[in-house]
């Protein structure tokens, strides 16, 4: 048997910069590596208070005058798919699922590429390699798998989405897919798909990534029954997304110092040996 003093994670911020969503904005993270013993039981924690994973690193949004960027999940037991939403799984019947261990493939890259150059041309992602793209698929030190969709009778790539595998749920951490298709509403299809797939595993959520009340890019994740945002330190049913519009104010956001004494840590006891 092998005792350690446990060692807490250590916290960082990030230089202010243009926020994505919001205009006359500036954003700024609150992160730390994901390395080390226990990195499944921190990641598990962490994702269930509002983090994100990008490859060995944790994040969640710490902006100094806003906290409009919410994390956002989907409560599988409380979905219920509208007629739209069952529209576009009619629409996509075409397309199989396959689940494989993070490997990234030219035809990924390719489908990423022509993903990025339609609709994020200006993006922070925008001038990712291809050695930069497998990085991203393939530095996980925790459970992931690459959700690829293909069409049935061509076997073309339509679809591709790096999903966590947590321990009470399904991540997304990043999907990209064919943009001559608007019409199929793929990105809509993969979060109907991995309800789906949670509901198959028993997984009770589906953690989306961020919902930013008033940013016109994330208000696809609104129209999805039984979500829920992480808010003021707990996961809130979102019914009416106006209630949220106060997390711009200058004043929604806590100190640094007590934002980081507020995060609760996996017990490093329960994963020595």
């Amino acid at each position: 048997m092998r005792h350690t003093l446990p060692i807490a994670p250590q916290f960082y911020v990030t230089a202010p910069q243009p926020c994505p969503y919001l205009a006359d904005r500036m954003e700024r993270k609150l992160f730390t590596a994901l390395q080390g013993d226990g990195v499944e039981q921190l990641n598990n924690s962490l994702s269930q208070q509002g983090f994100r994973r990008s490859q060995n690193v944790l994040y969640r949004p710490s902006c100094s005058d806003c906290s409009a960027c919410l994390s956002a999940r989907i409560n599988v037991a409380d979905f219920k798919a509208s007629r739209g939403q069952k529209r576009t799984l009619r629409r996509n019947s075409e397309l199989e699922r396959r689940a494989t261990s993070p490997w990234a493939t030219e035809d990924q890259y390719a489908l990423f590429r022509s993903y990025l150059d339609r609709r994020h041309a200006d993006g922070g992602m925008a001038d990712m390699d291809v050695f930069e793209y497998a990085a991203m698929i393939e530095e996980t030190p925790i459970r992931s798998r690459v959700v690829e969709y293909n069409h049935r009778e061509t076997n073309a790539l339509t679809a591709v989405s790096l999903t966590d595998v947590l321990e009470d749920g399904l991540s997304m951490v990043y999907s990209f897919y064919q943009p001559d298709l608007p019409q199929n509403s793929l990105g809509t299809f993969m979060i109907l798909d991995h309800i789906e797939i949670a509901r198959e595993a028993g997984l009770p959520y589906v953690y989306l990534g961020y919902w930013v009340p008033g940013s016109a890019k994330m208000g696809y994740k609104a129209k999805f029954t039984g979500l829920e945002v992480y808010h003021r330190g707990g996961w809130q049913p979102m019914t009416d997304p106006d209630a949220f519009d106060d997390t711009a104010h200058p004043l929604s956001t806590d100190p640094i110092a007590e934002q980081v004494a507020n995060i609760h840590l996996p017990d490093s006891r329960n994963h020595s040996r």
